[in-house]
């Protein structure tokens, strides 16, 4: 029999898996995947979506103590199906997939990641820090660190007063004591084929470290992309569903 096309996939039932959404930090699986657009392309495709909160997000649990978040891929895994799927993660869900992926092969047929590159190999503990309590706090001093010092208000409306619990739980996941640092020996377990896609101006780059990790990877290169405007990226949304075999009919 010769290779399967992205046309056969889409036909035999077999071999049509659901797809697993983890979206990234500070944000939501109904802000990423429903509200642009990627829950109703995919129910077009006629694939069964599963779009997780990550612990600390969305309607997930928001504890605030960092040792609650010790092995948060679990709350992933526990979301999915025995028999593989595939996947879309972006940014901190990226890392996830990858993660699990690296640890449980069987369960995936093919990934993609996008938000992420150079930045999974980087162990600079004190950035994160300095990260971790611009969320907490609210407060910045490099602007750069505005978006995260932002991101607790983004769901909420302009009169709303932010819970200062939500600080504490997303500032909880950043000091997670068993943050995960990717070598070329742990991707190495990610056998099946992953796209890799980033923005070219995405600060999580270059993508050639993960892509020459990786054993079977392709790389789409988003360009006049931004970190932040990857998941509404008309361009990867296109590649990701194209290389899942998931394009609407």
């Amino acid at each position: 029999m010769g290779a399967r096309t992205e046309a056969d996939l889409t036909s035999d039932p077999e071999t049509v898996p659901p797809v697993l959404l983890v979206h990234g930090f500070g944000t939501s699986a109904s802000a990423t995947w429903r509200h642009n657009g990627w829950l109703d392309l995919l129910a077009d495709a006629e694939r069964a979506a599963i779009a997780v909160d990550l612990l600390g997000h969305g309607e997930a649990p928001h504890p605030t103590d960092p040792e609650a978040y010790r092995d948060l891929e679990d709350h992933v895994l526990a979301a999915m199906p025995d028999e593989p799927v595939d996947a879309v993660g972006f940014s901190a869900g990226a890392s996830v997939v990858l993660w699990l992926a690296a640890h449980h092969p069987g369960r995936f047929r093919r990934i993609v990641v996008a938000g992420v590159g150079a930045n999974l190999f980087e162990r600079d503990s004190e950035r994160w820090r300095v990260i971790a309590e611009a969320v907490r706090t609210g407060t910045f001093d490099d602007p750069q660190l505005r978006y995260f010092a932002d991101l607790p208000e983004a769901g909420s409306s302009r009169d709303e007063k932010v819970d200062p619990a939500s600080r504490a739980a997303m500032a909880a996941f950043l000091y997670r004591p068993d943050r995960r640092f990717f070598t070329p020996e742990i991707l190495a377990g990610v056998t099946m084929p992953v796209l890799v896609a980033l923005g070219d101006r995405d600060f999580a780059g270059p993508a050639d470290p993960l892509v020459e990790a990786l054993p079977d990877a392709t790389h789409k290169v988003l360009r006049g992309v931004d970190h932040f405007a990857t998941p509404k990226d008309f361009g990867f949304i296109d590649a990701a569903l194209g290389f899942l075999g998931a394009q609407p009919f």
